[in-house]
């Protein structure tokens, strides 16, 4: 192993024995206590802050929020290894093994070369190992958030061909379901409603999907905007005396345009991406 190397397994090691140390006798009561089912909200938790440091551009945060995700994994690991499961080095080798098995073109003989012909090289040997499976999205995770996993379910089936080819074609998509939940709304049977408006949300992500946008940034991002807006509207209310609750929706509303039409939305990209990479591991 090459010296810039050395000091990534020593600080590795390091912290799989500080680890094992906080659950061993003598350790901390708290780390000892934890089971793998009992890591689940705080690692799904530290992946979402992962992931808004990267949206925030915060190189420290990012780095220190890795570290703590970084820290769970080890900690997951570490209880399977004291119930006889599995080791740390077995999740080590096993994900180095499949990373040089589906990368032919860089570690074997496969000529692949552009990005499209990886990502269906890619699919090709995933399909090639899960023998097993009966059906092509057998293997679409079921704890994903709800956008992102029907995201995942249309890139999926869309590198079999199964996808609109003209952006036209999803708009039109997503006008019909609109169609379709104003005629359920007027049966007044819910569960038909809950249908429609689950194909509406799922056509709408086919569109962020099209236009080249990940839909759970983009409802994130939706989010903090109204937040932003709705505190400005408070802050306005409280200028004039007045409080929330108090205050009629039409006059709400009159402010709330105001303070939309102070604010510069910004350019939206117009170019549409010609392929799509979120290769699933």
């Amino acid at each position: 192993m090459s010296d810039h190397q050395s000091p990534i397994t020593d600080h590795f090691q390091r912290l799989c024995e500080i680890v094992a140390k906080l659950r061993g006798p003598g350790g901390c009561p708290w780390d000892a206590e934890q089971t793998n089912e009992s890591l689940l909200p705080p690692l799904i938790e530290e992946a979402y802050e992962v992931a808004g440091a990267v949206r925030a551009a915060d190189e420290s945060n990012f780095r220190e929020e890795l570290g703590d995700l970084l820290l769970l994994i080890v900690m997951h690991a570490e209880i399977a290894a004291e119930a006889g499961r599995f080791k740390t080095d077995n999740v080590i080798c096993e994900v180095t093994e499949k990373l040089i098995r589906r990368h032919p073109h860089v570690f074997g003989e496969s000529d692949a070369r552009d990005s499209g012909a990886v990502v269906r090289q890619w699919e090709a040997i995933k399909r090639a190992e899960k023998k097993s499976d009966k059906h092509y999205l057998a293997s679409l995770p079921d704890a994903l958030p709800a956008l992102m996993r029907a995201e995942k379910a249309q890139k999926k089936v869309a590198r079999v061909n199964f996808d609109w080819k003209k952006i036209e074609d999803v708009i039109a998509k997503v006008e019909e379901e609109v169609g379709e939940v104003k005629a359920a709304i007027q049966s007044q049977d819910l569960q038909i409603v809950e249908d429609e408006i689950g194909d509406l949300l799922f056509a709408v992500v086919n569109l962020s999907r099209k236009c080249g946008i990940d839909s759970e940034s983009a409802l994130q991002r939706a989010t903090d905007k109204f937040r932003a807006r709705f505190n400005r509207l408070e802050d306005e209310l409280k200028s004039q005396g007045k409080r929330l609750g108090d205050v009629d929706l039409a006059e709400m509303d009159e402010i709330w345009n105001r303070i939309k039409g102070n604010v510069e939305c910004p350019t939206p990209n117009t170019e549409l991406p010609t392929s799509e990479l979120d290769i699933e591991r």
